[in-house]
C-alpha cells in the first residue's frame, strides 16, 4: 500500500530523471548526432520554403540598388550646387561668373591640371580665373567651345605673386604638386608667422588681388637666399568636383615670358612682386 502511494507521489519526477539520464548517455554515445539529425529533420521544410531568388526577383533588387545610388548621387550633387550657389553669392566682387563642372582628370596629372564642361560658348576664355569654395583654384589655359582646361595652382609649373594678408609681407607661391605648395618671400626675414593667411598680390599680372589661397603652415627662416614657407592650400584640390569661372582682370597687362634668371635678378635689384609665367 504504501508503495503503490509512494509510486504515485514520485513516479512522474523517477520517470523523467530515467527519461534524462538515457538521453544524456545516448548523447554521448552518439556525440550529439541524433540531436543534429532531428534539428535537421525539422528545419529541412522551412528552408524549402525559402526558395532561392528567381531571375526577375534579382533584377527588380539591381534596379533598386541603382536608383538608391543614383538618388543618393543627385542628393550630393544638389548639396554641391547650394553651396557653389551660397558661395557665389557671397562673392565680394560683382563681375558675372560661369559654374562649370569638372568632367577630367588625369591620375597622371591630379595636381597639375582639370578639365571643366564649359567653354567659349558659355563665356570662358583663356586666362579666365577659376576658384571654389575656399579661394583660387587656377587658371583657365586652354579652352575650346563646350570645354576648358585648368592650370591649377598646385602645378609644379605655377607661380604666383602673392602677400601675407596679417602684414603685407610678399613673395611668389609656387606649385608643390600637392595640396601644399611653397611660399617663396622677398624679404629674407618676413614679417610672417605660422597660422597667416595668404592671397594673391595687387602685383600679380595674372589674377585680382586679395583672393585667399591658403595659410601659412610651417616657416624656414634660414633658407638663402632668402626665407620660405609651406603652405596649406584652402580650395579642395584633391577632390574639385564643381568650380567658378571668373573673367580675367581688366588690368590685366600681357607680358613677354621671361626667364628664371631674368626674374631673379629683377627681384633682387627692383623687389618687384609678380608672379613668373608659366612656361
Amino acid at each position: 500500500m504504501f508503495t503503490a502511494r509512494w509510486w504515485e507521489r514520485r513516479g512522474l519526477q523517477v520517470g523523467l530523471l530515467c527519461l534524462a539520464v538515457g538521453t544524456t548517455i545516448v548523447l554521448r554515445q552518439t556525440q550529439g548526432a541524433l540531436l543534429m539529425e532531428a534539428y535537421q529533420g525539422i528545419t529541412r521544410p522551412l528552408q524549402m520554403l525559402q526558395a532561392a531568388p528567381n531571375k526577375e526577383e534579382r533584377l527588380r533588387d539591381a534596379r533598386i540598388l541603382e536608383l538608391k545610388t543614383e538618388i543618393a548621387e543627385l542628393q550630393f550633387q544638389n548639396q554641391k550646387l547650394k553651396q557653389i550657389v551660397s558661395y557665389t553669392e557671397k562673392e565680394v566682387a560683382k563681375e558675372r561668373s560661369v559654374v562649370a563642372r569638372v568632367i577630367g582628370r588625369s591620375a597622371d596629372n591630379w595636381w597639375q591640371q582639370v578639365t571643366l564642361n564649359r567653354g567659349t560658348s558659355a563665356g570662358v576664355q583663356e586666362g579666365s580665373i577659376v576658384k571654389a569654395e575656399g579661394g583660387l583654384v587656377g587658371l583657365v589655359d586652354q579652352v575650346s567651345a563646350n570645354s576648358s582646361r585648368v592650370l591649377l595652382v598646385s602645378d609644379l609649373k605655377s607661380q604666383i605673386g602673392v602677400n601675407v594678408s596679417q602684414s603685407a609681407a610678399k613673395g611668389v607661391l609656387k606649385g608643390d604638386g600637392s595640396a601644399e605648395a611653397i611660399l617663396e618671400f622677398y624679404e629674407k626675414v618676413p614679417n610672417a608667422k605660422v597660422g597667416d593667411t595668404i592671397a594673391t598680390s595687387n602685383y600679380s599680372r595674372k589674377f585680382p588681388a586679395g583672393v585667399a589661397i591658403g595659410k601659412i603652415k610651417s616657416l624656414d627662416l634660414k633658407r638663402v637666399p632668402a626665407s620660405v614657407a609651406k603652405i596649406e592650400l584652402f580650395p579642395p584640390i584633391r577632390s574639385l568636383d564643381w568650380v567658378q569661372i571668373y573673367p580675367k582682370p581688366e588690368t590685366q597687362v600681357e607680358t613677354p615670358e621671361v626667364t628664371d634668371s631674368q626674374t631673379n635678378s629683377e627681384t633682387k635689384s627692383q623687389n618687384q612682386q609678380s608672379e613668373k609665367p608659366a612656361n
